[in-house]
Formats: C-alpha cells, sequence, structure tokens
C-alpha cells in the first residue's frame, strides 16, 4: 500500500502553475497553412506569424526585441526610434475618429511609448478605383489635423491605385522617426518585483466603438474612439516618474495582450486588480452583450506603464492633470511569482489567468 501523503491544494496549485510555465515558454509555432485574419488579431497566432515567417528570415538585434518601435543608434551616438504600421479599419470612418486619424495617432504612439519624441512620419495609400476623391480628401484632412495635434510633420509618402474589387477603400501605411533624449531607457528587464501597474485612462471605447459602427449587431450606444495622440501624456508622465520602465500603448488584443508580452519578456507575474480597471459603462454593457472581454479590445489613445511604486501616487497624479488622463489610475503590481503569469483579481475575491489573445473576436478594428 502507498504511504505517499496527498498533496496539498498548494502543491497541487504549484505543479499546474508549473505545467502552465513550460507550456508558455515554448516558441510559438505557426500550424496553419493559410493565413487567416486571427493572423492579425495582434494574440497568439499574429505572434506565431510574426515569430515563424519574419523574424525568422529577417532576424536582426533590433528587430528581435519585437517593440513597438526599433531603437536604433547614429553613428554620433544620437538614438532614434523608428515604427512602421498599416492601417485598414473598416469603416473607413467611425464615432470619434477616422483611418485617418488612426494613420497618424497610431505610428505617433508607438514612438512615444518607446520613450521617443516623434518629429516625422511618412504616408503611403493603396487606394482602390473608384474611391470618391471628396472622402479622400476628407481623410487626408483628419491626418493633417491629426498629425498638427501631435506635433509631427509628414514630410514624404506614396501612392498606388488597384482595381475595383481589389482593396476595400483605401488602406493607409506611415512610418515615423523620433528622437530618443539622452539617457531615457524602457525596456522589460528594466521592470521590477514591486513595480506599480498604470493605466492612462478608460478601455475599449475604440473597438467597440469601430464594431457597432458597423451597423451588422442592431446595437446602439453612445461610445466614440478613443483614438488621440499619447505623446504630451507620455512626456508628463516620465516628468513625473523618471525612473519609469516601460510602456506600451494597448492596441489590438488590448490591455490582457500587452501585458502578457511584457510578463513573458520579464519573466515576472503581473496582477491586475478588476474592480481597479476604468472602463466606461457603457463599453462594459456593450463588451457583456456581445460576450467579449474588455481587457483584449483595442485602444488607440492609452497605454500600459509600468513605473516605481515610490513614483506610482505622483505619476498617477500627473496624469490625471492632463486633458488626455483624467481617468488614469493604478490598476495592479508585478510580482516575482509566478513567473510569466498574466493574473486578473477579480471582484468576487478569486483569481484567473488572463492569457494571450485567441482568435480574433474585433476583425479590422485598426
Amino acid at each position: 500500500m502507498s504511504t505517499t501523503e496527498p498533496a496539498t491544494a498548494s502543491e497541487r496549485e504549484d505543479r499546474v502553475l508549473e505545467r502552465i510555465d513550460k507550456f508558455r515558454q515554448r516558441r510559438p509555432r505557426l500550424l496553419d497553412e493559410v493565413v487567416t485574419l486571427a493572423h492579425g488579431a495582434g494574440g497568439k497566432s499574429s505572434a506565431a506569424l510574426v515569430d515563424a515567417v519574419f523574424v525568422e528570415a529577417f532576424r536582426n538585434e533590433e528587430l528581435e526585441q519585437l517593440g513597438d518601435a526599433a531603437a536604433l543608434t547614429m553613428p554620433s551616438g544620437e538614438r532614434l526610434a523608428f515604427s512602421t504600421d498599416s492601417y485598414v479599419v473598416q469603416p473607413l470612418r467611425f464615432p470619434g475618429g477616422s483611418i485617418g486619424h488612426l494613420a497618424v495617432h497610431g505610428t505617433v504612439n508607438d514612438l512615444a511609448v518607446s520613450g521617443a519624441r516623434p518629429k516625422w512620419l511618412s504616408a503611403a495609400f493603396v487606394i482602390e478605383e473608384g474611391f470618391p476623391i471628396a472622402e479622400l480628401r476628407e481623410i487626408v484632412a483628419d491626418m493633417s489635423e491629426a498629425a498638427v495635434l501631435s506635433g509631427v510633420q509628414i514630410v514624404t509618402g506614396d501612392t498606388k491605385v488597384v482595381g475595383k474589387g481589389a482593396a476595400d477603400g483605401v488602406y493607409i501605411s506611415t512610418a515615423g522617426v523620433g528622437v530618443i533624449p539622452e539617457g531615457r531607457r524602457l525596456s522589460p528587464d528594466l521592470v521590477r518585483a514591486g513595480d506599480k501597474v498604470l493605466l492612462s485612462g478608460t478601455i475599449g471605447a475604440h473597438g467597440m466603438a469601430v464594431m457597432l459602427a458597423r451597423g451588422d449587431l442592431a446595437i446602439e450606444a453612445d461610445i466614440a474612439s478613443d483614438t488621440a495622440p499619447v505623446n504630451s501624456l507620455v512626456e508628463t508622465l516620465l516628468e513625473a516618474a523618471p525612473s519609469t520602465r516601460w510602456m506600451r500603448d494597448a492596441t489590438r488584443g488590448g490591455v490582457g495582450t500587452v501585458c502578457n508580452e511584457l510578463a513573458h519578456a520579464s519573466q515576472l507575474a503581473v496582477i491586475i486588480d478588476e474592480q481597479s480597471l476604468p472602463i466606461e459603462p457603457q463599453v462594459l454593457g456593450a463588451c457583456d452583450m456581445l460576450g467579449i472581454d474588455p481587457l483584449y479590445v483595442a485602444n488607440e489613445g492609452k497605454f500600459v506603464a509600468i513605473v516605481a511604486a515610490d513614483e506610482a501616487d505622483a505619476a498617477v497624479a500627473a496624469l490625471r492633470a492632463h486633458p488626455r488622463g483624467a481617468n488614469a489610475t493604478a490598476v495592479g503590481e508585478i510580482l516575482a511569482e509566478p513567473p510569466g503569469i498574466v493574473a486578473l483579481r477579480t471582484s468576487f475575491g478569486g483569481s484567473r489567468i488572463v492569457d494571450m489573445l485567441v482568435g480574433d473576436p474585433l476583425p479590422r478594428i485598426c
């Protein structure tokens, strides 16, 4: 007869977490034979595609950081950030913004959360034959407005026209360059246990605004996209909390995916308090009706930041004093254990693991 003592609840939990950790440490595997919409959602499928196809082909030290922008050192010693993105949102115009606003704000924000001060953008357009010139003028006017608000210049570009049916109206790609101030560095390897997790404002508005604007769901709600530049907000944060460790704007895949990327890169635990999450009631209601977790819904004017515990209060106060940071709040903390895991402390007093986004619940939202 076996004399082995039965495992305690704590021991069983440790074993489960160990198995989860081993599974999560595996390189993402691309098993699909064709590209699907899930490969563009910013979650597990996107990571597998990027790792197995693009990183494998283009491998270099800068690319392998997989940040929102590449940090490059010039021969002169000056550091630059370089980022690029494409925008294929449908519909082209939605409450709170348009594809033109996104095309500027998205690239500006990728540069800003990388620690850079955005300076210059390029813009390339793929336009479907038959697209109305008047509508194109409106989109370009939105881009001009967004560039002025962001403090950047659009200095070069390209235009291609494809046959009718070969595109969905217009697609826009922008690339951006920013200057990283001397001594400024943001990286997952700077994150430490005890640090605080900050959100610059409410989450989920952009994804839900675009989804409802399509009119397929027969749901009416007063939800507008949060698309906006965050570069001035980032500068405000870094002035108040100079020891800020890391930042990322929570676009495709939302806050949940961004936190998973941090947990994986730092091998620390990201613990989020559900009751602290700033979500507008109408956004939460729409998510509930559609069965979508707001943690995975895209944002276009908000970021996640990790700051030292002793600077967290000053950081939140500074963000809230900024016109675009009124709802900024501390939503969690960094712990040493369990490594590489994101967990949500629920309002019921329990907890659940928040994994990387699987599938594509909201296609074509940016």
